[in-house]
Parts: C-alpha cells; sequence; structure tokens
C-alpha cells in the first residue's frame, strides 16, 4: 500500500485518503468469496446433536436444489442459508440474510431472512413453540417461495446417506453472485471507481 489515510476523525479526512482507502477496498472485497467459505466450512464437525454436521447439511441443500434445476443465485442462498450459525446462535437467519443481502434479489434475501421461522412447521410443535407461526406471514408474496424451500430443500437435507456435492461444485457459483454487488449504498462509489 503506498498512501495510508493519517486522519483521527474522519471528519478530517480527504478525498486522497478516500482514494486510498477505497483501493485497499477493491482487494479486501474481492477476497469476500474465500472468507465465505472459509467461515462456512466452520460448520463442519458442529452437529449440535443432528444426524449430520451443520457444514454437509449445507452442502445437502445447495446440492438438492441444484438438482432439482434452480438457478445459481438460488443455490447459493441454499448453501449459505445456515452460515449464521456461528455468530447467531439465536438469530443465525439474519446474520445469513445480512451476507447475502447486497447480492441477491428481494425474493431470495426474504427467503433466507424467513427459513428459520418456516422451518419451525417441521419441529417447533416439539419443543413447545407454535409450529404454524409461519401463517403470520400467509398474505406475503413470498410466502410460498419460503414454504417451499424448507419442504424441497432445507428440510430433507439431514441424510447422512444422502447426497452431497463437495464445495468445489459450489466455489464458481459463489464466485460470481459475489463478484459485484446488485445493491448496496456504496453501489454508486464502486461504479465509479471502476470507470
Amino acid at each position: 500500500m503506498a498512501h495510508r489515510a493519517t486522519f483521527v476523525r474522519m471528519q478530517d479526512s480527504t478525498r486522497e485518503d478516500w482514494q486510498a482507502i477505497s483501493g485497499e477496498f477493491m482487494h479486501f472485497a474481492g477476497g469476500l468469496p474465500e472468507r465465505v467459505m472459509a467461515h462456512l466450512k466452520l460448520l463442519e464437525g458442529d452437529y449440535g446433536g443432528f444426524p449430520v454436521d451443520r457444514y454437509t447439511h449445507s452442502l445437502q441443500t445447495a446440492t438438492r436444489a441444484l438438482r432439482d434445476g434452480r438457478d445459481e443465485e438460488y443455490v447459493v442462498c441454499a448453501l449459505l442459508h445456515d452460515i449464521g450459525d456461528t455468530l447467531g446462535a439465536f438469530n443465525h437467519p439474519d446474520i445469513a440474510a445480512a451476507i447475502l443481502q447486497p447480492f441477491v434479489s428481494e425474493e431470495n434475501h426474504w427467503m433466507v431472512k424467513h427459513h428459520g421461522i418456516f422451518q419451525g412447521h417441521y419441529f417447533f410443535h416439539h419443543i413447545g413453540l407454535d409450529r404454524d407461526l409461519r401463517e403470520q406471514f400467509r398474505s406475503h408474496p413470498n410466502f410460498e417461495r419460503t414454504a417451499e424451500f424448507c419442504e424441497l430443500y432445507d428440510n430433507p437435507a439431514f441424510d447422512p446417506k444422502g447426497e452431497t456435492l463437495p464445495i468445489a461444485e459450489f466455489e464458481p457459483m459463489l464466485r460470481r453472485l459475489m463478484a459485484q454487488p446488485r445493491q448496496s449504498i456504496y453501489k454508486k462509489a464502486l461504479t465509479t471507481e471502476a470507470a
């Protein structure tokens, strides 16, 4: 890095400072797919009492979506839907949705953000919760999409003998998806910087 900013308060920063920072940001942002895959790998060996570890569950969910002909964005959402388990034990869907939000459609973002409540349809009654908690969203345009995601991909992806493709199968999709944000407060700055 040729230049580092010298301000101690952002209010004292200059355009030159931000040009240097922007250059570093682009380099850092380019490593996002590697960091995401490394974080996903933290789920390996974490069974939490389930029949398969959380990493296998993530790969199986994505495998099922891929085999069903879903597009790359959807498959990456399936892959990352539980990535928040390590840091968000009480709100993992929010973490996954936040990671994906700059890169995916509103429909897929909503699906990931709400999948925990929808997945609860299959087990909440066993832990003293209302299995129909998802019904509060019945009139939402993404209700059926999210219910289908859980039914076809998330719910049945706990099979120790189920097909589980390796991360290498999904890596190119993840890289393509995260190459350029679709929505971000920084999108204009990134576009201007690239021009």
